[in-house]
């Protein structure tokens, strides 16, 4: 199954970047190709979200159960959609009290594997461009006051 896996030092406190990934509802206001998201339900825990997802005249519908242990992990669990599974987890650990490791991992595969052998390099890049997303709006959000964000990995 392909998958991504990167870890960025970031100048945002742990709470800060757990809060942006998981505010679910507000991705289509940054995330590329997000065209509008649903949170069926929502607790401190766990939530059950849609997300619409586009390109061009390519729509597709993803649900996923969203697992949050504040400010740590924050684990999203394929439901249902187009592909065969995808799963993706964001983990934050404190390096000091205004910074944090972002570390994202992502797993995912089509239901048809000849698909997946041609489009796989190309959700390889698009995954990369939505951390970069998550990076953008944590600066728009939190500010710059530390201008030392870095990849690590």
């Amino acid at each position: 199954m392909p998958g991504i896996h990167e870890v960025h030092a970031l100048p945002y406190s742990a709470e800060q970047m757990f809060d942006l990934v998981a505010d679910v509802a507000r991705y289509p206001e940054f995330l590329p190709w997000v065209v509008a998201t649903r949170v069926r339900s929502d607790s401190d825990t766990e939530m059950t979200a849609d997300m619409l997802v586009g390109f061009k005249s390519i729509r597709e519908k993803f649900t996923s159960t969203v697992i949050k242990d504040r400010p740590h992990e924050i684990t999203v669990h394929y439901v249902d959609g187009p592909l065969r599974d995808l799963d993706n987890r964001w983990q934050f650990r404190p390096l000091g009290e205004n910074a944090c490791e972002a570390d994202f991992c992502v797993d995912f595969s089509f239901r048809n594997r000849v698909f997946e052998a041609l489009a796989g390099q190309y959700f390889d890049r698009a995954f990369r461009r939505m951390v970069a997303a998550f990076e953008a709006r944590a600066e728009e959000l939190y500010g710059s006051s530390n201008s030392s964000a870095q990849s690590v990995a």
